[in-house]
Protein backbone atom coordinates (compact mmCIF):
# COMPACT_ATOMS: atom_id res chain seq x y z
CA UNK A 1 0.00 0.00 0.00
CA UNK A 2 1.33 3.45 -0.89
CA UNK A 3 1.64 6.09 2.22
CA UNK A 4 2.80 9.51 1.50
CA UNK A 5 4.27 11.94 3.76
CA UNK A 6 3.42 15.66 2.59
CA UNK A 7 4.84 19.06 3.76
CA UNK A 8 3.60 22.38 3.62
CA UNK A 9 4.50 24.51 0.63
CA UNK A 10 5.42 28.17 1.74
CA UNK A 11 8.82 28.56 -0.19
CA UNK A 12 9.89 32.45 0.12
CA UNK A 13 11.39 34.16 -2.62
CA UNK A 14 14.59 34.21 -1.01
CA UNK A 15 14.41 30.15 -0.48
CA UNK A 16 14.38 30.22 -4.33
CA UNK A 17 16.87 32.90 -5.37
CA UNK A 18 19.53 31.05 -2.94
CA UNK A 19 18.79 27.79 -4.03
CA UNK A 20 19.21 29.13 -7.82
CA UNK A 21 22.86 31.10 -6.59
CA UNK A 22 23.75 27.51 -4.82
CA UNK A 23 23.79 25.60 -7.48
CA UNK A 24 25.11 28.50 -9.94
CA UNK A 25 28.03 28.53 -7.85
CA UNK A 26 28.56 24.56 -7.59
CA UNK A 27 28.00 24.42 -11.54
CA UNK A 28 30.74 27.10 -11.47
CA UNK A 29 33.36 25.21 -9.52
CA UNK A 30 32.82 22.00 -11.25
CA UNK A 31 33.43 23.72 -14.68
CA UNK A 32 36.56 25.34 -13.15
CA UNK A 33 38.01 21.83 -12.18
CA UNK A 34 37.34 20.28 -15.28
CA UNK A 35 40.72 20.44 -16.62
CA UNK A 36 41.73 18.94 -13.23
CA UNK A 37 39.89 15.93 -14.60
CA UNK A 38 41.27 14.33 -17.20
CA UNK A 39 44.36 13.23 -15.65
CA UNK A 40 42.34 12.52 -12.73
CA UNK A 41 40.30 9.69 -14.67
CA UNK A 42 43.54 9.29 -16.37
CA UNK A 43 45.00 8.17 -13.21
CA UNK A 44 41.64 6.16 -12.75
CA UNK A 45 42.51 3.92 -15.39
CA UNK A 46 46.10 3.29 -14.59
CA UNK A 47 44.59 1.89 -11.45
CA UNK A 48 42.13 -0.01 -13.23
CA UNK A 49 38.97 1.47 -11.49
CA UNK A 50 38.35 2.87 -15.07
CA UNK A 51 37.56 0.99 -18.99
CA UNK A 52 40.52 2.94 -21.34
CA UNK A 53 37.88 2.20 -24.15
CA UNK A 54 34.93 3.67 -22.28
CA UNK A 55 36.80 6.71 -20.15
CA UNK A 56 35.37 9.18 -22.25
CA UNK A 57 31.67 7.79 -21.37
CA UNK A 58 32.72 9.89 -17.92
CA UNK A 59 32.78 12.66 -20.01
CA UNK A 60 29.35 12.35 -21.73
CA UNK A 61 30.68 10.99 -24.93
CA UNK A 62 28.47 7.93 -26.01
CA UNK A 63 29.60 4.81 -26.86
CA UNK A 64 26.59 3.48 -28.22
CA UNK A 65 23.88 5.14 -30.23
CA UNK A 66 20.61 5.92 -28.85
CA UNK A 67 17.82 3.15 -29.96
CA UNK A 68 15.06 4.42 -31.71
CA UNK A 69 11.72 4.89 -29.51
CA UNK A 70 10.82 5.05 -26.08
CA UNK A 71 13.93 5.29 -23.39
CA UNK A 72 14.02 4.89 -19.94
CA UNK A 73 17.01 6.10 -17.64
CA UNK A 74 18.01 4.46 -14.85
CA UNK A 75 21.12 5.15 -12.78
CA UNK A 76 22.56 3.44 -10.03
CA UNK A 77 26.26 4.03 -8.36
CA UNK A 78 27.05 0.51 -7.53
CA UNK A 79 26.76 -2.89 -6.68
CA UNK A 80 23.97 -2.56 -4.00
CA UNK A 81 21.99 -0.21 -6.33
CA UNK A 82 22.50 -1.98 -9.25
CA UNK A 83 21.19 -5.21 -8.03
CA UNK A 84 18.12 -3.32 -6.56
CA UNK A 85 16.85 -1.86 -9.98
CA UNK A 86 17.10 -4.91 -11.63
CA UNK A 87 13.32 -5.85 -10.67
CA UNK A 88 11.75 -2.28 -11.26
CA UNK A 89 13.65 -2.98 -14.80
CA UNK A 90 11.28 -5.88 -15.29
CA UNK A 91 8.85 -5.25 -13.82
CA UNK A 92 8.78 -2.07 -16.85
CA UNK A 93 9.28 -4.02 -19.43
CA UNK A 94 6.31 -6.41 -18.30
CA UNK A 95 4.34 -3.05 -18.13
CA UNK A 96 5.69 -2.02 -21.31
CA UNK A 97 7.23 -4.46 -23.69
CA UNK A 98 8.24 -1.22 -26.37
CA UNK A 99 10.83 0.55 -23.93
CA UNK A 100 14.79 0.33 -24.23
CA UNK A 101 16.89 1.22 -21.21
CA UNK A 102 19.61 3.03 -20.56
CA UNK A 103 21.21 2.47 -17.29
CA UNK A 104 24.86 4.13 -15.57
CA UNK A 105 26.84 2.90 -13.06
CA UNK A 106 29.78 4.44 -11.55
CA UNK A 107 32.24 1.69 -11.13
CA UNK A 108 33.77 -1.13 -12.90
CA UNK A 109 32.25 -3.50 -10.31
CA UNK A 110 28.97 -2.78 -11.20
CA UNK A 111 29.04 -2.50 -14.72
CA UNK A 112 30.30 -5.80 -15.05
CA UNK A 113 27.36 -7.79 -12.62
CA UNK A 114 25.30 -5.43 -14.53
CA UNK A 115 26.06 -7.81 -17.80
CA UNK A 116 26.02 -10.56 -15.58
CA UNK A 117 22.51 -10.25 -14.29
CA UNK A 118 20.90 -9.29 -17.76
CA UNK A 119 21.39 -12.96 -18.73
CA UNK A 120 18.77 -13.89 -15.88
CA UNK A 121 16.45 -11.46 -16.94
CA UNK A 122 13.45 -11.78 -19.52
CA UNK A 123 14.07 -12.23 -23.01
CA UNK A 124 13.27 -9.37 -25.16
CA UNK A 125 14.77 -6.70 -22.72
CA UNK A 126 16.70 -4.03 -24.41
CA UNK A 127 19.27 -2.60 -21.93
CA UNK A 128 22.51 -0.21 -22.66
CA UNK A 129 24.90 0.46 -20.19
CA UNK A 130 27.00 3.68 -19.73
CA UNK A 131 29.39 5.14 -17.38
CA UNK A 132 27.97 8.23 -15.72
CA UNK A 133 29.69 11.52 -16.55
CA UNK A 134 31.15 13.26 -13.52
CA UNK A 135 29.04 16.25 -12.81
CA UNK A 136 30.49 18.57 -14.59
CA UNK A 137 27.87 21.31 -16.26
CA UNK A 138 28.61 20.35 -20.47
CA UNK A 139 29.57 17.23 -19.56
CA UNK A 140 26.03 16.00 -18.26
CA UNK A 141 24.36 18.60 -20.76
CA UNK A 142 26.21 16.28 -23.49
CA UNK A 143 24.84 13.06 -21.84
CA UNK A 144 21.36 13.91 -21.42
CA UNK A 145 21.48 15.97 -25.16
CA UNK A 146 22.81 12.70 -26.65
CA UNK A 147 20.33 10.21 -25.14
CA UNK A 148 17.73 12.65 -24.10
CA UNK A 149 15.77 9.69 -22.26
CA UNK A 150 12.14 10.39 -21.74
CA UNK A 151 12.65 9.97 -18.03
CA UNK A 152 15.78 9.91 -15.62
CA UNK A 153 15.28 8.03 -12.48
CA UNK A 154 18.09 8.10 -9.87
CA UNK A 155 18.32 5.91 -6.97
CA UNK A 156 18.76 6.38 -2.91
CA UNK A 157 20.96 9.14 -2.09
CA UNK A 158 22.97 10.35 -6.13
CA UNK A 159 21.69 13.85 -6.04
CA UNK A 160 23.66 15.61 -8.54
CA UNK A 161 22.91 19.37 -9.19
CA UNK A 162 24.06 19.32 -12.59
CA UNK A 163 22.89 15.77 -13.89
CA UNK A 164 19.22 17.37 -12.26
CA UNK A 165 19.88 20.92 -14.31
CA UNK A 166 21.05 19.12 -17.02
CA UNK A 167 17.49 16.79 -17.19
CA UNK A 168 15.05 19.99 -16.69
CA UNK A 169 17.22 21.94 -19.57
CA UNK A 170 15.71 19.11 -22.02
CA UNK A 171 12.96 18.80 -20.34
CA UNK A 172 13.62 15.37 -18.87
CA UNK A 173 11.91 14.49 -15.64
CA UNK A 174 13.55 12.75 -12.71
CA UNK A 175 12.59 10.91 -10.43
CA UNK A 176 14.43 9.26 -7.33
CA UNK A 177 13.43 5.60 -6.10
CA UNK A 178 14.31 4.15 -3.19
CA UNK A 179 15.50 7.40 -1.59
CA UNK A 180 17.97 7.26 1.47
CA UNK A 181 18.96 9.66 3.22
CA UNK A 182 21.92 8.66 5.69
CA UNK A 183 23.35 9.76 8.94
CA UNK A 184 26.37 11.28 7.04
CA UNK A 185 24.50 12.65 4.16
CA UNK A 186 22.22 14.13 6.25
CA UNK A 187 24.83 15.97 8.20
CA UNK A 188 26.23 17.40 4.79
CA UNK A 189 23.25 18.26 3.18
CA UNK A 190 22.09 20.07 6.52
CA UNK A 191 25.20 22.38 5.75
CA UNK A 192 23.63 23.18 2.47
CA UNK A 193 20.24 23.39 2.23
CA UNK A 194 20.14 25.92 -0.18
CA UNK A 195 21.44 23.29 -2.88
CA UNK A 196 19.89 20.15 -1.82
CA UNK A 197 16.41 22.07 -1.40
CA UNK A 198 16.85 23.42 -5.07
CA UNK A 199 17.67 19.91 -6.11
CA UNK A 200 14.67 18.27 -4.12
CA UNK A 201 12.24 20.45 -4.98
CA UNK A 202 13.11 19.93 -9.00
CA UNK A 203 12.13 16.39 -8.83
CA UNK A 204 9.08 15.08 -10.26
CA UNK A 205 8.57 12.28 -8.38
CA UNK A 206 10.39 10.39 -4.96
CA UNK A 207 9.67 7.25 -3.25
CA UNK A 208 11.72 6.77 -0.01
CA UNK A 209 13.20 3.45 1.21
CA UNK A 210 11.76 3.97 5.16
CA UNK A 211 9.76 6.76 6.99
CA UNK A 212 12.94 7.84 8.48
CA UNK A 213 14.08 9.01 4.82
CA UNK A 214 11.07 10.43 4.51
CA UNK A 215 11.31 12.59 7.60
CA UNK A 216 14.54 13.73 6.22
CA UNK A 217 14.09 14.22 2.73
CA UNK A 218 11.39 16.35 4.06
CA UNK A 219 13.33 18.54 6.55
CA UNK A 220 15.43 19.21 3.41
CA UNK A 221 12.69 20.34 1.57
CA UNK A 222 10.50 18.06 -0.61
CA UNK A 223 7.33 17.54 -1.19
CA UNK A 224 5.09 14.72 -1.37
CA UNK A 225 6.58 11.65 -0.69
CA UNK A 226 5.80 8.17 -1.30
CA UNK A 227 6.88 5.08 0.72
CA UNK A 228 6.68 1.92 -1.51
CA UNK A 229 8.77 -0.59 0.65
CA UNK A 230 13.15 -0.59 0.55
CA UNK A 231 13.80 -2.13 -3.04
CA UNK A 232 16.87 -3.76 -1.24
CA UNK A 233 14.55 -5.76 1.20
CA UNK A 234 12.98 -7.38 -1.56
CA UNK A 235 15.41 -8.30 -3.76
CA UNK A 236 16.43 -11.51 -4.40
CA UNK A 237 20.31 -13.49 -4.74
CA UNK A 238 20.01 -15.94 -7.16
CA UNK A 239 22.07 -19.30 -7.15
CA UNK A 240 22.56 -22.27 -9.77
CA UNK A 241 22.00 -25.71 -8.50
CA UNK A 242 25.20 -26.83 -10.40
CA UNK A 243 27.52 -24.32 -8.74
CA UNK A 244 25.91 -24.74 -4.94
CA UNK A 245 26.98 -28.57 -5.49
CA UNK A 246 30.49 -27.64 -6.51
CA UNK A 247 30.16 -25.20 -3.73
CA UNK A 248 28.96 -27.91 -1.01
CA UNK A 249 32.05 -29.73 -2.56
CA UNK A 250 34.64 -27.69 -2.59
CA UNK A 251 33.69 -26.91 1.30
CA UNK A 252 33.08 -30.52 1.81
CA UNK A 253 31.72 -31.56 6.02
CA UNK A 254 33.99 -29.34 7.76
CA UNK A 255 32.29 -26.23 10.19
CA UNK A 256 32.28 -22.61 7.96
CA UNK A 257 31.25 -19.63 8.40
CA UNK A 258 31.30 -16.23 6.51
CA UNK A 259 32.77 -12.84 6.81
CA UNK A 260 30.39 -10.99 4.18
CA UNK A 261 31.09 -8.19 1.98
CA UNK A 262 33.86 -7.00 4.17
CA UNK A 263 35.86 -3.94 3.61
CA UNK A 264 39.65 -2.40 4.92
CA UNK A 265 40.82 -2.56 7.95
CA UNK A 266 37.98 -5.35 9.16
CA UNK A 267 39.56 -8.53 7.64
CA UNK A 268 42.56 -8.42 10.37
CA UNK A 269 39.88 -8.30 12.99
CA UNK A 270 38.09 -11.32 11.10
CA UNK A 271 41.01 -13.47 10.87
CA UNK A 272 42.05 -12.68 14.56
CA UNK A 273 38.33 -14.06 15.34
CA UNK A 274 39.10 -17.03 12.82
CA UNK A 275 42.53 -18.04 14.75
CA UNK A 276 40.91 -17.90 18.32
CA UNK A 277 37.58 -19.80 16.79
CA UNK A 278 40.10 -22.60 15.21
CA UNK A 279 41.96 -22.96 18.32
CA UNK A 280 38.40 -24.77 19.29
CA UNK A 281 37.27 -25.75 16.01
CA UNK A 282 40.44 -27.40 14.70
CA UNK A 283 39.41 -27.87 11.48
CA UNK A 284 37.11 -24.97 10.87
CA UNK A 285 36.76 -22.84 7.30
CA UNK A 286 36.94 -19.02 7.33
CA UNK A 287 35.19 -17.55 3.88
CA UNK A 288 36.18 -14.13 3.33
CA UNK A 289 34.19 -11.95 1.01
CA UNK A 290 35.33 -8.73 0.34
CA UNK A 291 32.73 -5.87 -0.71
CA UNK A 292 34.92 -5.08 -3.47
CA UNK A 293 36.54 -8.18 -5.29
CA UNK A 294 39.50 -6.77 -6.68
CA UNK A 295 40.74 -6.41 -2.76
CA UNK A 296 41.14 -10.41 -2.93
CA UNK A 297 45.12 -10.40 -4.07
CA UNK A 298 45.51 -7.27 -1.58
CA UNK A 299 44.37 -9.78 1.26
CA UNK A 300 46.83 -12.18 0.78
CA UNK A 301 49.42 -10.58 2.77
CA UNK A 302 47.41 -11.00 5.76
CA UNK A 303 46.22 -14.50 5.53
CA UNK A 304 49.05 -15.47 3.99
CA UNK A 305 51.13 -16.21 0.66
CA UNK A 306 49.54 -19.93 -0.25
CA UNK A 307 46.07 -19.05 1.14
CA UNK A 308 43.23 -20.44 -1.95
CA UNK A 309 41.76 -17.37 -3.80
CA UNK A 310 38.23 -18.48 -5.37
CA UNK A 311 39.32 -15.85 -8.45
CA UNK A 312 42.11 -17.62 -9.50
CA UNK A 313 40.00 -21.13 -9.66
CA UNK A 314 41.25 -22.32 -6.37
CA UNK A 315 39.19 -24.31 -3.70
CA UNK A 316 40.75 -24.71 -0.23
CA UNK A 317 42.45 -28.04 0.93
CA UNK A 318 42.01 -29.86 4.05
CA UNK A 319 44.28 -27.96 6.05
CA UNK A 320 43.46 -24.19 4.71
CA UNK A 321 41.86 -22.79 7.50
CA UNK A 322 40.59 -19.55 5.36
CA UNK A 323 39.44 -18.91 1.53
CA UNK A 324 39.32 -15.53 -0.02
CA UNK A 325 36.01 -15.76 -2.07
CA UNK A 326 36.83 -12.58 -4.40
CA UNK A 327 34.66 -12.79 -7.23
CA UNK A 328 31.57 -10.82 -8.32
CA UNK A 329 27.83 -11.88 -8.13
CA UNK A 330 27.89 -14.77 -6.09
CA UNK A 331 26.78 -14.02 -2.32
CA UNK A 332 23.61 -15.56 -3.25
CA UNK A 333 25.80 -18.59 -3.53
CA UNK A 334 27.94 -18.17 -0.48
CA UNK A 335 24.51 -17.80 1.86
CA UNK A 336 23.28 -20.99 0.30
CA UNK A 337 25.26 -22.83 2.79
CA UNK A 338 23.04 -21.88 5.79
CA UNK A 339 25.92 -21.02 8.03
CA UNK A 340 26.98 -18.10 10.34
CA UNK A 341 27.54 -15.06 8.87
CA UNK A 342 29.24 -11.94 9.69
CA UNK A 343 27.61 -8.66 7.83
CA UNK A 344 30.97 -6.46 6.98
CA UNK A 345 31.22 -2.80 7.59
CA UNK A 346 30.12 -3.29 10.45
CA UNK A 347 33.08 -4.09 12.52
CA UNK A 348 34.80 -0.67 11.95
CA UNK A 349 33.93 3.06 13.44
CA UNK A 350 31.86 5.28 11.73
CA UNK A 351 32.10 6.96 9.64
CA UNK A 352 34.18 4.12 8.16
CA UNK A 353 31.43 1.61 8.83
CA UNK A 354 27.61 1.76 8.17
CA UNK A 355 27.08 -1.97 7.83
CA UNK A 356 25.15 -3.97 4.72
CA UNK A 357 22.05 -4.92 4.03
CA UNK A 358 21.28 -7.98 6.71
CA UNK A 359 17.85 -9.09 4.73
CA UNK A 360 19.49 -11.05 2.13
CA UNK A 361 21.86 -13.60 4.07
CA UNK A 362 18.76 -13.94 6.54
CA UNK A 363 16.53 -14.61 4.18
CA UNK A 364 18.00 -17.67 2.72
CA UNK A 365 18.71 -19.49 6.40
CA UNK A 366 21.62 -18.20 7.96
CA UNK A 367 22.60 -16.97 11.49
CA UNK A 368 23.54 -13.76 11.39
CA UNK A 369 26.11 -11.41 13.44
CA UNK A 370 27.09 -7.62 13.33
CA UNK A 371 29.28 -5.05 14.64
CA UNK A 372 28.20 -1.98 15.99
CA UNK A 373 28.35 0.34 12.46
CA UNK A 374 24.43 -0.37 11.31
CA UNK A 375 23.72 3.38 10.60
CA UNK A 376 23.38 2.48 6.29
CA UNK A 377 20.67 0.19 7.30
CA UNK A 378 19.26 0.67 10.53
CA UNK A 379 15.73 -0.07 9.80
CA UNK A 380 16.67 -3.71 8.41
CA UNK A 381 18.47 -4.17 11.50
CA UNK A 382 15.52 -3.22 13.87
CA UNK A 383 13.14 -5.36 12.07
CA UNK A 384 15.29 -8.47 12.04
CA UNK A 385 15.08 -7.80 15.71
CA UNK A 386 16.91 -10.42 18.39
CA UNK A 387 17.91 -12.37 14.92
CA UNK A 388 20.90 -10.55 14.76
CA UNK A 389 23.79 -11.04 17.09
CA UNK A 390 26.09 -8.15 17.92
CA UNK A 391 29.63 -8.13 18.24
CA UNK A 392 32.32 -5.70 18.79
CA UNK A 393 35.73 -7.14 18.97
CA UNK A 394 37.37 -10.87 17.55
CA UNK A 395 36.85 -12.31 20.95
CA UNK A 396 33.47 -11.67 21.31
CA UNK A 397 32.89 -12.36 17.14
CA UNK A 398 34.92 -16.09 18.04
CA UNK A 399 33.22 -16.73 20.97
CA UNK A 400 30.09 -16.32 18.29
CA UNK A 401 30.80 -18.33 15.78
CA UNK A 402 31.86 -21.17 17.86
CA UNK A 403 28.35 -21.05 20.28
CA UNK A 404 27.01 -21.27 16.53
CA UNK A 405 28.78 -24.22 15.50
CA UNK A 406 28.81 -26.51 18.33
CA UNK A 407 25.21 -26.04 19.29
CA UNK A 408 22.98 -26.92 16.68
CA UNK A 409 19.44 -26.31 18.00
CA UNK A 410 20.91 -22.75 18.83
CA UNK A 411 22.31 -22.42 14.93
CA UNK A 412 19.09 -23.70 13.74
CA UNK A 413 17.18 -21.44 16.01
CA UNK A 414 18.58 -18.77 14.42
CA UNK A 415 18.28 -19.32 10.99
CA UNK A 416 14.98 -19.78 11.43
CA UNK A 417 14.78 -16.89 13.33
CA UNK A 418 16.37 -14.45 10.34
CA UNK A 419 14.18 -16.17 7.95
CA UNK A 420 10.96 -15.56 9.44
CA UNK A 421 11.58 -11.90 10.02
CA UNK A 422 13.11 -11.04 6.51
CA UNK A 423 9.80 -11.83 5.02
CA UNK A 424 10.07 -10.45 1.57
CA UNK A 425 7.53 -8.21 -0.40
CA UNK A 426 7.94 -9.53 -3.85
CA UNK A 427 5.69 -6.57 -4.97
CA UNK A 428 7.94 -3.25 -3.99
CA UNK A 429 9.46 -3.27 -7.94
CA UNK A 430 5.99 -3.68 -9.11
CA UNK A 431 4.60 -0.25 -7.28
CA UNK A 432 7.94 1.38 -8.00
CA UNK A 433 7.10 0.64 -11.51
CA UNK A 434 3.89 1.78 -11.65
CA UNK A 435 4.91 4.96 -9.95
CA UNK A 436 8.00 6.23 -12.52
CA UNK A 437 5.38 4.78 -15.50
CA UNK A 438 2.53 7.26 -14.23
CA UNK A 439 4.98 10.43 -13.91
CA UNK A 440 7.23 9.64 -16.87
CA UNK A 441 4.21 8.70 -19.38
CA UNK A 442 1.36 10.75 -18.03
Amino acid sequence: MQTRVSQRDDLTFRDRICGRLSCALWSGVASALAPVLRPYLARRVRRGKEIAARVCERRGIATLPRPEGPLVWLHAVSVGETLSILPVIAALHHARPDLHFLVTTATTTSAALLVQRLRELPDGLRVIHQFVPLDVPAWMRRFVRTWHPDGAILTESELWPNMIAACGHEDVPVLLINARMSDRSYAMWRRLPCIVGAMLRALAWVCARSAEDARRLHALGRTDIALLGDLKDAASLPQKDTDLALLKQQVGNRPVWIAASTHPGEEEIVLQAAALARSQIIDLLTIIVPRHPERGAGLMPLVGPHAPRRAMGQAPAPGDSVWICDTLGEMGLFYALHCPVLMGNSLLPAPQGGGHNPMEPARLGNALASGPAIANFRQAFAALGDAVTYVANAQELACWVVDMLRDEGRLHDAMTAGRAAATRDAQVAQRVAAGILKVVYR
